[in-house]
């Protein structure tokens, strides 16, 4: 696995979100309520970007902008259709010098 910095906690507080590159990948980092949670940018319905819509921070779920299916953050799992595929989430945490960690494959 390789790390990527995300930022320091300061800059992601909770109710915010950010997209980082990772390879050919973006993944959406999200702090619900101090818990942060990294989902791949892509809809598992049609394969557009899902970060980019709206999300519910007191529910940790992501609402993709182009059919409204919504994702919990924590596990990638759809909860409404037309998705029924659950969507990459990949390891976060925040280093002893306060840098948030993305931990994506190689």
């Amino acid at each position: 696995m390789a790390e990527i910095e995300v930022g320091s906690v300061e800059e992601l507080p909770p109710g915010s979100m950010r997209l980082v590159p990772a390879g050919a990948l973006t993944i959406g980092v999200f702090n619900c309520a101090g818990a942060l949670y990294a989902i791949e940018d892509r809809c598992s319905h049609d394969d557009g970007p899902l970060c980019e819509g709206d999300w519910e921070p007191e529910l940790c779920i992501v609402v993709c902008p182009r059919h409204g299916a919504r994702f919990d953050l924590q596990t990638g799992i759809p909860m409404t259709l037309p998705a029924f595929e659950s969507v990459p989430t990949y390891p976060v945490s925040v280093r002893e010098d306060g840098v948030i960690v993305l931990e994506v494959p190689d």
